[in-house]
């Protein structure tokens, strides 16, 4: 019921958004030629290309792939996808016209916008801690980090790398003081180096890697992500371009529904999603299954946060501007599920900001 319900408010949202009379209001900034993207073609596309990364936070994803989930919202679909290691790789790959939705955390994303590219925000994917490890036991706070030791994130400016950013302004004053010492590394490589001590002195990351670091005697979490923002905050959204929503409404609305069907199946039957997922991770079933049922994990569609990362990154230097108003940086269907314009204002538009 709760399912059918969903797919049907989407429907509703999705057709009206899409219809030629109800086009995205562009801001000034997304539509700035600083950065050029590929342009979608005018008629339809048959084949939708994703790119995503590692973890997981993609676990919604890989449903929708195992039950051909978007193409059951459109049949004769073609479904391509593409794997890497950080949101600035996804971006670059988004850049060249390689991709056509893609999956990153908001601060990769907001980069971009920042930097010119015209896309918006389809979907949140999901809602997760994320926290920075280490296996040494004099270092207990940010402030005993030395400049001999090496933080591992996926990239500058990704979720990561921001979420630390945020703890190092709180505790020692600077947001930026100890980028110096943070190194990029995809987090399967970074999650190795620090079980076994090697390279790096510590990791922030996102499930399951911290929990698999965490289950090692010795390591210990270091920051904690929400902690650090000051309330839940969506981890991974999926872009798309303008052009892409404008001229491909079929297959856009395919994908978030599809996406939102992945979602509820993995919060409703998380025995059966562990299953499936298990492979995918290299783990068993009943570990990914208590993975997937940690405190705080949550396959949520609706985003959080998009507001309070884009002024800290300002605040910081790590972006020159922030958007005005979230029709710059989500489409129609993400500002109907997070209740904007309806009269006043929600408590999801409240939770877009930082406390």
């Amino acid at each position: 019921m709760k399912k059918s319900l969903i797919v049907m408010v989407l429907i509703a949202v999705l057709v009206t958004a899409c219809a030629g009379g109800a086009q995205p209001a562009a801001s000034d900034a997304s539509s700035a030629s600083e950065v050029e993207v590929s342009s979608a073609p005018a008629v339809e596309v048959t084949k939708l290309r994703i790119a995503q990364q590692f973890g997981l936070g993609y676990a919604a994803l890989t449903i929708a792939d195992e039950f051909d989930l978007f193409e059951k919202y459109l049949p004769g679909l073609e479904v391509e996808w593409l794997q890497l290691g950080s949101g600035g790789a996804i971006r670059e790959a988004f850049i060249a016209g390689e991709v056509d939705v893609a999956s990153m955390g908001i601060p990769p994303f907001i980069i971009g916008w920042d930097a010119g590219i015209p896309w918006k925000v389809v979907s949140g994917l999901c809602v997760m801690p994320l926290s920075l490890q280490t296996y040494k036991e004099e270092v207990n706070s940010l402030s005993d980090l030395t400049a001999e030791d090496r933080i591992a994130y996926p990239s500058p400016g990704s979720i990561q790398h921001i979420l630390l950013s945020m703890a190092v302004e709180n505790e020692l004053g600077s947001p930026t003081a100890l980028d110096d010492i943070g190194i990029a590394m995809a987090h399967p490589d970074a999650a190795a180096a620090l079980i076994n001590k090697k390279d790096i002195t510590a990791h922030f990351t996102s499930p399951p890697y911290n929990f698999e670091e965490l289950s090692n005697e010795g390591i210990k979490v270091l920051v904690d992500g929400t902690e650090a923002f000051g309330t839940e905050f969506t981890f991974l959204v999926a872009v798309a371009s303008d052009d892409f929503f404008k001229n491909n409404p079929m297959v856009y609305s395919a994908f978030v529904m599809g996406l939102a069907e992945a979602s509820n199946f993995i919060n409703e039957n998380p025995e059966e999603a562990a299953k499936i997922l298990a492979p995918s991770f290299s783990l068993d079933e009943e570990t990914t299954l208590k993975y997937l049922t940690w405190p705080g994990m949550n396959y949520v569609t609706t985003p959080l946060g998009l507001m309070g990362f884009s002024e800290f990154m300002q605040n910081a230097g790590y972006i020159e501007k922030v958007p005005e108003k979230l029709s710059d940086i989500a489409f129609p269907n993400m500002l109907a599920a997070i209740g904007h314009g309806q009269g006043s204002e929600g408590v999801l538009e409240t939770l877009q900001v930082r406390p």
